[in-house]
C-alpha cells in the first residue's frame, strides 16, 4: 500500500489523439473488453475511431467525449484486473473528465456513464449550432484581470466569460466569436503574454450552452446516479461532493460554469494528496498540475509502459 495520499484525475477534451487506448487494448483483455461493450453499446465503432481516426471524425464532440471516457475506464478496469495497490482519496475531473471520475468514484455504471457522455457531446455540438461561439487560451494574466476586461467587453446580447482556470497563468474565456474578437485587443494591451483563439465552434462552460441545459437536465435525471464511494471534486465549486442530489446537481450546472481547476488541484494539495495519477489519454491535466504546485508528483497512467511503475516485484 501507498504511504501517502493520492488522487485520481481525468481528462477531458482536448487530450484526445488518434491511437489513443490501442495498445492499452492489445496488452490487457480487460480493457479490450470495455471497448467491445462501448461498440456494442453505443452501436457503432468507437474503437475504430478512437484507434485510427481520422483526426477530424474523433474531433467532433460527439466522439471526442466518449472516445476519452472509454480510455479512461479502460485504464481503471487494467488497474482492478493487476490488483494494483492504487486506492484513491479523492477523484477529479477537468470539465467531460468527471464523468469518468464518477465512475471511478461508484457512482455511475460505465453502461450509464457512456450514454450520458455521448448525450453531452450530442447537447454541447448542438448548442454551439444554435448558439454559435467559441473559446480562447489567454496566457500570462490573472484572473481578476481577464475576469474585468470579460465585464468590459461583453454587452447584453454578446458576453464573454472565463470557463476554464486552468493553471496559473493559463485561463481559457468562453463566449461570442464577436465579444472574443472585441477583447482579444484589449487582453493584449493589459499585458497578455499570448491569446490564441482555440479551434472549436462552440463556447463551453458559458450560457452559450444553456439552449441545451433543459435536455441534459432530462438525461441526468433519468441517469442511475449512487451517493459515491470516494469524494469528487466538483468543477462547479472546487470542494468535495458524495451525495447522489449533490452530483446531479453539480452536472445540471457543469455546462454553464466555470471549470475550477486550479482551486481544486489546491484544495486536494491542503488535503495531503502529494501524489495525482492522470487516468487516461495524454498527460495535460499533469501538466497543468505541475504547474500550479512544482511540490507535488502528477504522472499519467495511459499505455501498457505507464503501468511498470506500479507492478509488484
Amino acid at each position: 500500500m501507498y504511504d501517502h495520499k493520492i488522487a485520481f484525475v481525468f481528462p477531458g477534451q482536448g487530450s484526445q489523439s488518434v491511437g489513443m487506448g490501442r495498445s492499452l487494448a492489445k496488452a490487457f483483455p480487460a480493457a479490450n473488453e470495455i471497448y467491445q461493450q462501448a461498440d456494442e453499446l453505443l452501436g457503432f465503432p468507437l474503437s475504430q475511431i478512437a484507434w485510427e481516426g481520422p483526426d477530424e471524425c474523433l474531433n467532433d464532440t460527439i466522439n471526442t467525449q466518449p472516445a476519452l471516457f472509454t480510455h479512461s475506464i479502460a485504464v481503471l478496469q487494467v488497474i482492478q484486473a493487476l490488483h494494483l495497490d492504487l486506492i484513491p482519496s479523492f477523484v477529479a475531473g477537468h470539465s467531460m473528465g468527471e464523468l469518468s471520475a464518477l465512475v471511478a468514484a461508484g457512482s455511475v455504471s460505465f453502461r450509464e456513464g457512456l450514454s450520458l457522455v455521448r448525450i453531452r457531446g450530442e447537447l454541447m455540438k448542438r448548442a454551439g449550432e444554435l448558439s454559435p461561439g467559441g473559446m480562447t487560451a489567454v496566457m500570462g494574466l490573472d484572473i481578476p484581470q481577464i475576469e474585468q476586461l470579460c465585464l468590459q467587453a461583453s454587452t447584453d446580447t454578446e458576453t464573454v466569460q472565463v470557463a476554464n482556470d486552468n493553471c496559473p497563468g493559463q485561463v481559457v474565456i468562453s463566449g461570442s466569436i464577436t465579444a472574443l474578437n472585441r477583447i482579444q485587443p484589449m487582453l493584449e494591451q493589459a499585458g497578455a503574454r499570448r491569446v490564441i483563439r482555440l479551434a472549436v465552434s462552440i463556447a463551453a462552460h458559458s450560457p452559450y450552452m444553456s439552449t441545451s441545459q433543459a435536455d441534459f437536465n432530462k438525461s441526468i435525471a433519468s441517469t442511475l446516479i449512487k451517493t459515491s464511494l470516494i469524494p469528487i471534486i466538483s468543477n462547479i465549486t472546487a470542494q468535495p461532493i458524495i451525495e447522489a442530489d449533490d452530483i446531479k446537481n453539480d452536472l445540471q450546472n457543469q455546462l454553464t460554469h466555470r471549470v475550477r481547476w486550479s482551486e481544486s488541484v489546491k484544495f486536494l494539495i491542503s488535503e495531503g494528496i502529494s501524489e495525482f495519477i492522470e487516468i487516461g489519454n495524454g498527460s495535460v491535466i499533469s501538466g497543468l498540475i505541475k504547474r500550479i504546485d512544482r511540490n507535488v508528483v502528477a504522472a499519467p497512467l495511459s499505455n501498457p509502459e505507464d503501468f511498470q511503475q506500479f507492478e509488484k516485484p
